[in-house]
């Protein structure tokens, strides 16, 4: 096991740091070097990334969940993207579901052998009903935690679908997922601490999943967040100044157009656009797949 640890890419030591507890302050920027690399990484993976994409949305789009699975500072992450999604896209907090091995305290503190507790991943899916229109995202950046390789298991006897992540080269979990992402990024400035390059890596590719799957769910018109959710007096305004950039409309317009149909931006864009009733709007959004653009194209076509 030991050995079969130290051959991963995750723990070598980076020859550009080799030295780092002597370095001027200033050269222990070595890190930002080494942080520039990550990008470069995931754009050798953009192909396998956007046909992921593509795969999540489709159960998404069928009423599957995306959930994400890891342990550590990988586990932390997914829970980060996740539950950034419904304060971002208005979506409800069960859409993207993120499980840390060890619960929520391991959010704060390290849980001793959560990682390995290949039973609890199983338990932790259970507990949510998974079924096959799910997907199930496992993180790992050194490809081989056993909680996660257990909940991808378990995914597949169910039939959802199962994605991995890691930031290794042929990583063990890729073996258990239908879509794997190695986003090989190299030897971390400090040897094994994967909450650096890895720890990015991943970050930007939850990134990109979760964004681009709203993208297609009809939660961004232009690049403006249409889903906003106006529960504070900032929120509100913003949706005002989205409609205003949106159609051209004065303030006053907009904030009338918005208190119409209940601060719902998209309808108020829509009504803005092409004189349609609120009523008339939700009928074309489930007509052309919540977007916006369609909605627009599809009215100035039949006039």
């Amino acid at each position: 096991m030991l050995k079969e640890l130290n051959a991963l890419m995750t723990e070598q030591q980076n020859l550009d740091s080799l030295h780092i507890d002597e370095m001027d302050t200033i050269e222990i920027q070595t890190i930002n070097r080494e942080d520039q690399k990550v990008a470069l990484a995931i754009e050798k993976e953009l192909g396998t990334i956007a046909k992921t994409i593509d795969h999540i949305y489709e159960r998404v789009s069928m009423g599957g969940r995306l959930i994400y699975m890891g342990a550590g500072t990988s586990g932390r992450l997914g829970v980060l993207d996740a539950s950034e999604c419904p304060p971002t896209y208005g979506v409800s907090s069960d859409l993207v579901i993120g499980l840390i091995a060890g619960g929520q305290e391991a959010l704060q503190n390290a849980i001793e052998g959560a990682e390995d507790d290949e039973q609890q991943a199983k338990k932790d899916l259970e507990a949510l009903s998974l079924t096959s229109l799910d997907v199930v995202c496992g993180l790992a950046a050194s490809g081989r935690t056993p909680y996660v390789i257990s909940g991808l298991k378990y995914a597949h006897t169910i039939g959802a679908l199962t994605v991995s992540i890691c930031c290794v080269e042929n990583g063990e979990i890729s073996h258990y997922a239908d879509d794997f992402i190695e986003v090989k990024v190299g030897p971390e400035v400090i040897t094994g601490s994967t909450r650096m390059k890895s720890g990015s890596a991943q970050k930007m590719v939850l990134n990109m999943i979760s964004t681009a799957t709203m993208v297609k769910m009809g939660k961004v018109y232009k690049n403006l967040m249409i889903d906003v959710q106006p529960t504070n007096q900032k929120l509100r305004q913003r949706a005002v100044n989205i409609v205003m950039n949106c159609t051209g409309t004065s303030q006053e317009e907009a904030r009338n157009h918005l208190e119409t149909c209940q601060y719902d931006v998209k309808c108020a864009i829509i009504m803005q656009k092409t004189g349609m009733d609120m009523e008339s709007c939700k009928n074309m959004l489930l007509q052309n797949q919540n977007q916006v653009a369609k909605v627009i194209r599809t009215y100035q076509k039949e006039v």
